[in-house]
């Protein structure tokens, strides 16, 4: 159960004095919740700050800022009889005049306001018009005893319909009149303790109070000693909490799946080239958990082409050798397909026997496939997520792969390697991922890294070009078809819609069509799953020769003879998913071109993006330089499922809070896994203010 201290924080907002029914609903909205709490609110951080603290003369006040003015009123000046148009409200100090300005339909209430002859304090941007001081709007007009009572500083907030900034700091300030007394989590001396971290004396509630009613807009930042405070606790909450369920996955379920190594060596042998040094480090890292005894929980990342596959294999082989049944789960089915092709022929070598799990089984397939699978007929079983449904049960599954799921989150990756008793589980993704984020999504988990090439990859040539030369780009597409080569045509991300994205890859289908008749292909998101296996294997066989797409292009499929990129609107792609898309060529030895089509004229961002890609194929790099232009959200997607929904911490900002929070984390669950001793009994309340249900649940259950 959850601690009683914390009750008012879980309490919902419409709880709260001064919230009713109708702004209950709009922070709802805001705060994305069927029902927001009052905690929700106070992880609403500010967004920036409005500077009140400037009260000059009329005469000293700087143009095109915010000056608190004290102020006497001297004249009103409505529109002419029978007009529209603005009231004004001149205002003088012993310096000089400033016309005030509002567009009200009923004066009434600005002339109760702002009598003649009275004094008061106005507060709002000044401007220059036609020669004049003038302030549109006032954001405040005030006596002395509503001066008093105005924030100097005050935060601005994100909003949504029906709420007002005045209105959410309002309520976050009656939010935090309800924050308890919450003991210190963080331990002294220890590592991770407030003081080396440069947070001596900043309590969480002070952090809080600090970024709600600020004494500087300096301190609504998130490189502000209050903002780095929170984002630290819930990087802790969150390594904690993978570090927990790690520990009980492995300490509790561990099994040894010994192996001489001799089907892995029938493979290689089969194989025509020789193994990276990455792979055979990445394989000599996999057979080693596989021989222990506890569980294994990996990642294996590799760049575009960097050889994952094969070392999936021999990791497979090992856990098949030590007598048990390993399983690979594509995204995908036309994935599926490519790996059970690929791999057909060296298991054959090594005696093992594949079977393909798809949407497309017929009922008494599918019945049979089961039956094999359970019975221990079957030792690899590659399909689909569908392949780890409740209807599929193994005789003894060793071994878990994931493919291509780098938004596979903890729960997930619980479920799935349950599949088995204690199954060891092998994750792999394509996706480059910066070692903040690794550690933030994936830090239940060892990782290896291929950071090679298989020898004979050529480089490939990526160039950027303004749209406006299309039909150059057209035209040498077409000399390149004309001589055998496949070209893959991406079309841009219009905007959040599949439908607007899929028409505007139609009209792109239908205008090559014109320059290349019927061997132009066109595959989209919004085809069922054979349309689009269909015309991928059209692409593949080279039946068509130019493939249209959305941004669907199913990440790993292999078509070596493809070696012409197109994306049109680069500049929309984030880095990250560009290397992706290019990488759908240069997977032969034939020389390979990746065409980057941009509409001018670009932003920095932009150009910064377009001229890191084609100054290197480096994808850890270019993950690393994704993550400082866009923010963790966009690189990895971040409101996908299994993502940890950081509300404070950001990895591109925080890197240095996350490398203390995991040191503290290892060094506490270490001695402590369940946060039973005294001292760490705190950071449980941590856990819960974060919301990190697994390490709660797992704590809770003894």
């Amino acid at each position: 159960m959850r601690p009683a201290l914390l009750d008012p924080l879980f309490a919902p907002l419409s709880a709260l004095p001064g919230v009713g029914p109708k702004h209950a609903r709009a922070f709802d909205r805001l705060l994305g919740r069927a029902e927001a709490r009052a905690l929700d609110l106070l992880f609403h951080l500010p967004v920036g700050a409005l500077d009140r603290r400037a009260r000059p003369k009329i005469r000293d006040a700087e143009v095109d800022a915010i000056a608190t003015l004290h102020v006497r009123v001297t004249e009103h000046r409505p529109p002419a009889p029978g007009r529209k148009g603005p009231l004004r409200v001149l205002v003088e100090d012993d310096t000089g005049d400033v016309e005030l300005v509002f567009f009200l339909n009923n004066f009434e209430w600005v002339r109760q306001k702002l009598p003649l002859g009275a004094v008061r304090w106005v507060s709002g941007k000044l401007e220059l018009w036609d020669g004049h001081l003038q302030m549109v709007h006032p954001d405040r007009v005030m006596d002395e005893a509503e001066l008093a009572r105005m924030a100097s500083v005050e935060p601005v907030y994100g909003l949504t319909e029906g709420l007002y900034s005045r209105t959410v700091q309002k309520a976050a300030q009656t939010a935090l009149a309800r924050l308890p007394a919450l003991p210190e989590w963080i331990a002294e001396p220890a590592p991770g303790g407030l003081k080396s971290l440069g947070f001596e004396g900043l309590s969480f509630a002070a952090a809080l109070r600090r970024l709600h009613a600020p004494e500087t807009p300096g301190d609504v930042e998130p490189t502000s000693a209050a903002w780095r405070r929170l984002a630290y606790d819930e990087l802790l909450a969150n390594q904690l909490a993978l570090l927990m369920v790690r520990a009980r996955q492995r300490v509790a379920t561990g099994r040894q799946s010994p192996s001489q190594g001799r089907l892995a060596q029938r493979v290689l042998a089969a194989l025509p080239y020789a193994l990276t040094g990455a792979q055979a480090r990445a394989i000599a890292e996999i057979g080693a958990d596989l021989a222990a005894p506890r569980r294994m929980i990996r990642l294996l990342q590799g760049d575009v082409g960097s050889g994952k596959t094969i070392v999936a294999l021999i990791a497979m082989c090992h856990a098949v050798e030590a007598g048990r049944q390993a399983a690979m789960m594509a995204p995908t089915e036309i994935l599926a397909r490519q790996h059970i092709e690929r791999m057909t022929p060296l298991a054959a070598a090594a005696g093992l026997r594949l079977e393909l799990f798809t949407g497309r089984d017929t009922q008494a397939q599918r019945r049979d496939k089961l039956g094999r699978l359970a019975a221990g007929e079957i030792d690899i079983a590659i399909g689909t997520h569908a392949l780890f449904q409740e209807s599929a049960v193994f005789r003894d599954l060793g071994l878990a792969v994931v493919d291509e799921q780098h938004r596979f989150g903890v729960h997930q990756r619980l479920a799935l390697s349950g599949k088995g008793e204690a199954a060891d589980l092998l994750v792999m993704t394509a996706t480059p991922i910066p070692r903040s984020l690794a550690l933030t999504y994936f830090g239940d988990m060892d990782v290896s890294v291929l950071d090679e090439k298989p020898p004979g990859r050529a480089p490939i040539a990526t160039r950027v070009l303004p749209l406006e030369r299309l039909e150059e780009v057209v035209a040498a597409i077409g000399r390149a078809t004309a001589g055998g080569a496949r070209a893959y045509w991406v079309c841009p991300l219009v905007e959040d819609s599949e439908e607007v994205d899929l028409a505007a890859a139609e009209a792109r289908a239908e205008r090559l069509r014109e320059f290349f008749g019927a061997s132009v292909g066109l595959v989209h998101g919004r085809m069922k799953g054979p349309e689009k296996d269909a015309a991928m294997e059209s692409f593949q066989r080279g039946d068509t020769q130019v493939l249209v797409a959305t941004t669907v292009i199913e990440v790993g499929v292999d078509v070596p003879e493809a070696t012409i990129m197109v994306i049109e609107h680069a500049e929309r792609f984030g880095l990250a998913q560009l290397h992706q898309l290019r990488g759908r060529v240069g997977r032969g030895a034939g020389r390979s071109t990746c065409l980057l089509l941009y509409k001018g004229p670009l932003g920095l961002a932009g150009r910064a993006r377009l001229e890191i890609l084609r100054e290197t194929e480096d994808g850890f790099r270019i993950a690393e330089e994704d993550l400082r232009l866009r923010g963790e959200g966009d690189v990895l997607g971040a409101r996908q499922a299994g993502a940890p929904g950081f509300r404070v911490a950001r990895a591109e900002l925080h890197g240095d809070l996350l490398r203390a929070a995991r040191a503290a984390a290892e060094a506490i669950v270490g001695e402590d896994e369940r946060l039973a001793q005294g001292a760490n009994r705190p950071l449980r309340l941590l856990l819960w203010l974060f919301e990190r249900d697994a390490a709660v649940k797992l704590m809770e259950a003894g």
